[in-house]
């Protein structure tokens, strides 16, 4: 065997084990989403309650999406489904109310220093400040009767339910990191107007994957802006807020999902209803991906967009070509030969 055909044995070799390594290194880090805490599924190791969690591994990222009900079951739920909490890129809480959020007392117990994304109130739980010329002042009242003896700081800081917690409290719509967003909008629903919730956002080679903890804003409101990410939605999984819709209501969605925003896949869970869920599943028929407590939902990515590899030398021409012009391996400059010369 001669110089140059010991040089293309020897990139074809590389090319094998490095796309080899790529794939083994795809397959060990999975993308999807991990149901761990709501109120209907199959696993028998873990326990259902009302409320919603779930592990969005995906972009390289191992994200952690609400808390669930009860810190008590929520550890319980992690610990059967064998999730390592310690080694989260971040925690998203979607929204204030309890049944997403009081497992963040476990989560903390893990993993102290944590970011933690939440909605910024006005005056809220995830902690908030105002300044203090909010309130009206009355300067005719002695000291003793006002706030702060008349004296008030700038900007008054109310405290946090979780003490030192690491939060960072979001108001407008926001990437945080490459690809994945936090969508913000606020509730103007009866019951629940004013609340702000956030939505979870990734955007995928096939399109964006679509967490929501409780749609109060509205799940086509909430489509909607992810359309302004990407207009292709690849998947929606969580809680749509349809639990007590009448049947009108709920066809209405169901065909703004499937004709208007043409969803590839639903993963419904937690407070979508079911009748919600069996109308989604008439509608979306195999694209309706089972989301019950424990379930491991894949987040499909292109087959032909292999993440860490360049392009891929697919044929011998190519390999002849490059062996012409170049020297990886330092074969020909160790033999005192110039890249491209005779062999």
């Amino acid at each position: 065997m001669n110089i140059r055909d010991s040089l293309l044995a020897l990139l074809i070799a590389f090319n094998i084990f490095a796309t080899g390594t790529t794939e083994c290194a795809a397959a060990e880090a999975k993308d999807q989403i991990t149901i761990l805490y709501d109120a209907f599924g199959t696993n028998d190791a873990m326990t259902k309650d009302w409320g919603f969690s779930a592990l969005v591994e995906v972009a390289g990222k191992r994200i952690l999406f609400d808390t669930g009900n009860d810190p008590e079951i929520f550890a319980a739920n992690v610990k059967a489904r064998g999730v390592n909490l310690s080694d989260l890129d971040f925690v998203v809480l979607s929204h204030r109310h309890s049944d997403h959020m009081a497992g963040l007392s476990y989560v903390l117990s893990v993993n102290p220093t944590v970011k933690i994304y939440a909605p910024r109130e006005g005056f809220g739980i995830y902690g908030s400040s105002l300044p203090s010329g909010f309130y009206r002042k009355d300067e005719a009242l002695p000291p003793e009767m006002r706030y702060y003896g008349g004296k008030p700081p700038a900007v008054m800081k109310f405290g946090s339910a979780w003490a030192n917690a690491n939060f960072e409290l979001i108001d407008q719509t926001t990437e945080i990191a490459p690809g994945i967003t936090l969508i913000s909008l606020i509730s103007d629903a009866p019951g629940t107007r004013e609340l702000k919730e956030l939505s979870l956002a990734v955007n995928t080679a096939e399109g964006v994957v679509l967490l929501v903890g409780c749609s109060h804003p509205g799940i086509e409101r909430i489509v909607e802006a992810a359309t302004g990410i990407n207009p292709r939605i690849h998947l929606i999984a969580g809680g749509f807020h349809l639990v007590v819709a009448p049947d009108d209501a709920i066809a209405k969605v169901v065909t703004a999902l499937k004709d208007r925003f043409k969803v590839d896949a639903v993963a419904p869970g937690h407070c979508t209803g079911e009748p919600t869920f069996a109308a989604l599943k008439k509608a979306f028929g195999d694209s309706y991906l089972y989301a019950g407590l424990g379930t491991s939902i894949p987040v499909g990515t292109n087959g032909n967009a292999r993440r860490g590899e360049g392009p891929t030398l697919d044929d011998l021409a190519t390999y002849r070509k490059l062996a012409g012009r170049e020297d990886p391996f330092g074969i020909l400059r160790s033999r005192g030969l110039r890249s491209g010369s005779a062999l």
